[in-house]
């Protein structure tokens, strides 16, 4: 690993030459010795800690590349549906749809899936990624009539109506995939937007996706440093240094919130481990009951609320003084806030992807993609984040926004305490970088094409062409 030198580049403190070698930063300051190191000439364009997507789903973003797009924008109805899942092509014979939304078509069934396209064994998953529908074929396909996984939906005859509930491991083995998707094109896309950590937030995960998931970063195909949240409690992989296991994520389905002793006793089982629980939390109602969980059990350090996607205003101030991080996502504002702001009544959006008030009431608070579902680029959130602006232009509870730069260092803070203070540029630290083209507050309006390298523990991970 060379030594390299950051000729003139932007820092809070001023334009800084930045000496790295040995996965840290050795040195800031003005005319650094450059003797047999590389050296970079930032021209003055920011040099900044490589930005965290705190709540990512990695094997489930691979899958979605190779995906049909199953809702808005491209399919905004029935018709549109039905041509699409015409035209999708698969090797396997299967076709696989994602970004589903019950303003398409409705809540779909094995019927209703039948009459849109019955030739071939069709899957589509919600958008929440809570939810997968499947037509006759592919219900065949899999044995749905059999299965005795408990998220396989019946009707009142005790027939599988096509739905299945978060069992993605479970429908892959059920379709012969052995093997999750390759992660080379996510590592790759990942880097280029600077993003040199990331927390998988799948829940769950089985022996095979956990080994893949490891396996793919020790080969360098994902270069980021992992943070794991479905590590099964009694798990004891042999994991490297950049790759660690976070607290056990825990879903309050809004399908199906679970009874609140059983959920106290989730909590208090994942607590016994050491682990702190990450609670998957998109309504008023999962918020809550989980905040009463947590008074019941106690609190461990790492708890956490992943979503945050509509939060009561009284429940801010409950959030700020038990110091709970919240890991949000307003991409999803973006990508989906004309639709929110048709279905919803005018509290509900006030209360969506809360940012402005958490930090003002002191709650902590981090930002990320929630990817596939929302939008992998972290320059389109933090725009969303100072902006609130709908697909349509609307704006969706703007009194939540706050700034571009505050936005980044919601990116900036570090895997295992999300919300705390954002990481800086120091002598010491981890070689995790980002050169920009500019200096930030340009960079901020301009957006991810800014990005000209991406270090991560000194190794140039991405260097734009050109």
């Amino acid at each position: 690993m060379s030594r390299i030198v950051f000729r003139r580049v932007s820092l809070p403190e001023g334009i800084r030459d930045v000496a790295v070698d040995g996965g840290m930063v050795t040195a800031v300051g003005v005319d650094l010795e450059s003797t047999g190191s590389d050296v970079i000439d930032g021209d003055g364009g920011a040099l900044i800690p490589g930005l965290h997507d705190h709540h990512i789903h990695l094997h489930a973003l691979a899958a979605a590349s190779r995906s049909v797009q199953c809702g808005p924008p491209e399919v905004t109805n029935a018709d549109d549906l039905a041509a699409a899942l015409a035209r999708a092509s698969d090797i396997s014979g299967w076709v696989r749809g994602v970004g589903y939304v019950e303003t398409v078509a409705g809540l779909l069934d094995r019927n209703t899936l039948d009459r849109l396209h019955a030739r071939r064994p069709v899957r589509i998953q919600h958008r929440s990624g809570a939810v997968w529908f499947l037509n006759t074929a592919a219900a065949e396909a899999v044995g749905l009539r059999t299965a005795d996984h408990p998220g396989v939906e019946r009707d009142n005859s005790g027939a599988p109506t096509g739905r299945v509930w978060r069992a993605d491991d479970w429908l892959r083995e059920r379709m012969g995939h052995s093997r999750p998707p390759d992660l080379s094109s996510v590592g790759s896309e990942l880097a280029r937007f600077g993003i040199t950590g990331v927390t998988d937030a799948t829940p769950d995960l089985p022996a095979a996706s956990l080994g893949a998931l490891v396996e793919a970063h020790a080969n360098g195909s994902v270069p980021q440093r992992l943070h794991l949240l479905g590590v099964p409690l009694d798990a004891t992989p042999d994991l490297p240094p950049t790759v660690t296991v976070g607290p056990f994520k825990i879903v309050l389905a809004d399908s199906e919130l679970p009874d609140f002793p059983t959920l106290c006793e989730q909590i208090r089982t994942a607590h016994s481990w050491g682990r702190g629980v990450a609670a998957h939390c998109v309504s008023r109602e999962a918020l809550i009951l989980v905040l009463a969980a947590f008074d019941e059990t106690g609190r461990h350090p790492d708890d956490r609320i992943e979503h945050g996607a509509i939060i009561a205003a009284d429940t801010v101030a409950e959030l700020a003084g038990r110091k709970i991080p919240v890991v949000t996502q307003p991409g999803f504002l973006t990508a989906r806030g004309d639709d929110y702001l048709d279905r919803l009544d005018a509290a509900e959006v006030a209360d969506l992807y809360r940012c402005a008030t958490l930090l003002e009431r002191g709650a902590p608070l981090a930002m990320s993609s929630d990817a596939p579902y929302g939008p992998v680029d972290p320059w389109t959130v933090i725009a969303a984040a100072a902006t609130r602006l709908a697909p349509d232009g609307r704006r969706v509870g703007v009194d939540e926004k706050v700034s571009r730069q505050t936005a980044l260092d919601r990116y900036l803070t570090p895997l295992n305490a999300p919300g705390a203070a954002s990481r800086r540029v120091h002598t010491g630290e981890p070689a995790d970088l980002v050169l920009l083209d500019a200096p930030i507050e340009d960079a901020l309006r301009i957006g991810a094409e800014v990005v000209r390298h991406t270090l991560i523990c000194g190794h140039i991970v991405y260097r734009r062409e050109g």
